[in-house]
């Protein structure tokens, strides 16, 4: 069965995007974004909130039509364009690339898409990744630690009454400070 993969992203106080949305403060160079897209290129589909896929729809289709846009960009593109999307949105009224619309976070439809052959399932956007942890439906974390300090804007995990165990699987240092920290779930005991 293949896993729900949560991908992101993080400052090291915890946020994925500054009080106005911002991002600059990302640290993607090439040889992170190389590591992006060898990761992603594998995955069976991308799950993104409305908000993430109108980002994402505004600028990859086309990135690698501009020279500008070279290497691990211009990949990035190909993978993004190529890639079964599912975007989740009560409002969104028609989606391209490769995409189909979900209006609603159905716990039954998710476990029969991990049940379809295929690679890993990706979710993007932190209102969804908020969802999909409330129906406890992540089977794997990948936090991105990036090394700043924001001080405020949008944490990536909201306040939960659940605790979940995880287990670490693998730590990496990137040459620009960046850390990846991947933690699964601990494999459930077999029944007695």
């Amino acid at each position: 069965m293949r896993k729900i993969v949560l991908m992101m992203s993080v400052s090291l106080d915890g946020f994925i995007e500054g009080p106005d949305r911002e991002i600059d403060w990302h640290l993607v160079d090439d040889e992170l974004h190389h590591h992006f897209n060898q990761q992603l290129k594998v995955m069976g589909g991308f799950l993104d909130g409305r908000v993430t896929y109108e980002l994402m729809a505004e600028f990859w289709p086309t990135a690698d039509a501009d020279p500008a846009h070279a290497g691990p960009v211009a990949e990035f593109a190909g993978i993004w364009r190529d890639m079964p999307k599912i975007v989740f949105s009560r409002t969104l009224e028609r989606a391209d690339w490769n995409t189909t619309i979900m209006r609603n976070v159905d716990v039954d439809e998710i476990k029969a898409l991990k049940a379809q052959p295929g690679g890993d399932l990706v979710v993007g956007g932190v209102g969804l990744a908020a969802s999909f942890m409330r129906h406890d439906l992540i089977d794997e974390y990948r936090l991105y630690v990036h090394p700043v300090l924001i001080g405020r804007g949008k944490p990536l995990f909201p306040a939960a009454d659940a605790r979940t165990h995880l287990r670490l699987t693998e730590s990496r240092t990137f040459g620009n400070g960046v850390v990846l920290l991947r933690y699964e779930r601990p494999a459930a005991a077999p029944p007695e």
